[in-house]
């Protein structure tokens, strides 16, 4: 089993991933979605975080060896970010949507010095917007933003469009059709289902309308 399918047999053994192509769910973005993710369930089941954390580290030992700090996304990327960054021994910090309302009004909460190469922790890539205002926010404060590992990715065009414009690399875990593949192969979704599910990434805005 490669590295991908085994974490996306993690998101649906966690229950971490809902399918739902008769009864989609909404969006922030009022998009219609067969597909709803929740990658803090993760959190809760001890063996399968052990695996993720790991094949974290992993990904970002093997393809991101130059990098000198992890950046947490708040809310969903901070537990992972930091569970890697004490693995890889690395500095971490987290950053938030938007400056605190109180206090110092910290949007960057941690330590960094200008020019530190940092790696962006992120619990899943749908349109890529939020993910890569916190690049805005670390490219701001002299922060060398080298890319950004997720642990699920929709696999989007639109997504792969605005990180090339924002030039960030970026790797995931698992992403969409690794995830429905598999859902396929265990029977859990029906054949027509399967159509309909990798139709609505092709173009999610006008699915199901």
């Amino acid at each position: 089993m490669t590295n991908e399918k085994a974490v996306a047999e993690k998101l649906l053994q966690a229950g971490a991933v809902k399918l739902s192509p008769e009864n989609p769910f909404t969006w922030a973005s009022g998009w219609k979605s067969p597909i709803y993710c929740d990658n803090r369930k993760l959190l809760s089941f001890p063996y399968i975080r052990e695996f993720i954390k790991s094949e974290m580290c992993n990904l970002i030992f093997e393809q991101f060896p130059q990098a000198e700090l992890l950046a947490g996304v708040a809310t969903a990327g901070i537990a992972w970010g930091a569970m890697a960054a004490d693995q890889l021994k690395l500095p971490y910090l987290y950053v938030r949507p938007k400056p605190k309302e109180h206090g110092l009004g910290n949007q960057i909460e941690g330590s960094f010095q200008a020019g530190q190469k940092a790696l962006v922790i992120e619990d899943l890539i749908s349109t890529g917007k939020s993910s890569l205002q916190v690049v805005e926010v670390l490219r701001q404060a002299s922060v060398e933003v080298i890319g950004m590992v997720s642990i699920f990715n929709y696999g989007f065009a639109v997504a792969e469009q605005a990180f090339a414009e924002a030039g960030v690399s970026f790797r995931s875990l698992t992403d969409y059709a690794q995830l429905i593949g598999l859902a396929a192969e265990k029977k859990l979704v029906s054949v027509e289902a399967q159509q309909s599910l990798l139709q609505w990434r092709q173009d999610p805005s006008n699915w199901g309308k």
